[in-house]
C-alpha cells in the first residue's frame, strides 16, 4: 500500500512539474543568433579583437566611444561589421 502510494505521488509531481520547465522551441532558431561581430565586440568599441586585433586594441588605448555599432547589434543581432557601418 505504502508502495503504492509513493508511486502515485511521484508520478504526480512528474505531471505538475513538468510543464513548469519546458522551454519554448523556437521554430526560426537563426534568427536570434549573435553574428561574430556582436558577440565579440565590447561596448563603446566597434571593432573586434577577433577581427582586428590592432585596431580594437588602438580604440581602447585612446579610450574612444563609439555607439555605432551599439546601435547596430541591438536593432538586429546578426549584423556583420560592415553592415553596421565600419
Amino acid at each position: 500500500m505504502k508502495l503504492k502510494l509513493l508511486g502515485t505521488a511521484v508520478i504526480f509531481t512528474i505531471l505538475t512539474v513538468a510543464p513548469a520547465i519546458a522551454q519554448h522551441v523556437h521554430s526560426k532558431p537563426g534568427r536570434h543568433a549573435l553574428s561574430a561581430y556582436c558577440a565579440t565586440r565590447e561596448p563603446g568599441n566597434p571593432y573586434s579583437a577577433k577581427s582586428d586585433y590592432m585596431t580594437w586594441s588602438a580604440w581602447r588605448r585612446l579610450g574612444a566611444w563609439d555607439s555605432r555599432g551599439d546601435d547596430a547589434c541591438l536593432g538586429n543581432p546578426g549584423v556583420h561589421h560592415q553592415e553596421a557601418g565600419f
